[in-house]
């Protein structure tokens, strides 16, 4: 019995689908034991990014005037402290301007005048397809940051693709407990993590678009 079970173990794997890899890999699961996992999940395959005819495919799916997408007001909203507010304006500003045009919720852009703290944010989780999570320092000493990451996790606890954090300038063993079953993105190049976010986005709202017409 012990040897069938240790030639259990040492049996290789079967090669995962290409198709579900990333191009670049700055993604971690911090509950594993081993180094950062380099996994290559939660955004559209290198062929899809690299394809102009792919890509405006894909924008259509999301875009179209009976797709799923439009069941709520903001594409993503941007979880974040005041004092991480210029790099949050740069994602924002890079979302907001790819093809896609993601619609995102900024707190204090997009906030109701006179509006109560809570009921605003409330409303923004609640009313947003994904969350992204700018977890910094300045992230962990906020209460109102904390609120709406608890919020968010109560909204959609197991929903794939939807809970999107994002490390800056902090060690992996500072990750939320909350979010150790959820892959990070960590910023290392600006660039390659708001691609990331980007593709993390965009194959969830194909993904909800796909599932929405396969019931209709």
């Amino acid at each position: 019995m012990a040897g069938w079970f240790k030639a259990l173990l040492q049996k290789p794997r079967k090669s995962p689908d290409p198709s579900r890899h990333l191009d670049s890999a700055s993604v971690y699961l911090p509950s594993s034991p081993s180094p950062p996992l380099q996994r290559n999940s939660g955004s559209l395959p290198r062929s899809l990014t690299n394809s102009p005819k792919l890509v405006t495919a894909t924008s259509r799916i999301v875009s179209s005037s009976d797709s799923a997408r439009w069941s709520k007001l903001y594409d993503v909203c941007i979880c974040h402290n005041e004092g991480d507010l210029e790099f949050v304006e740069e994602l924002v500003a890079y979302l907001e301007n790819q093809p896609e045009r993601f619609r995102c919720f900024l707190q204090l852009r997009d906030s109701v005048p006179g509006g109560a703290v809570v009921t605003e944010l409330c409303n923004a989780v609640q009313n947003s397809h994904c969350w992204v999570l700018l977890i910094t320092p300045n992230f962990l000493k906020d209460p109102w940051c904390c609120y709406q990451m608890h919020h968010a996790l109560t909204e959609a606890p197991m929903a794939n693709g939807r809970t999107i954090p994002v490390l800056k300038d902090i060690d992996r063993r500072d990750y939320p407990r909350e979010l150790r079953c959820i892959y990070y993105i960590s910023v290392v190049l600006q660039e390659n993590s708001f691609r990331q976010i980007r593709e993390t986005i965009m194959r969830y709202l194909q993904d909800l678009c796909q599932n929405t017409r396969s019931k209709d």
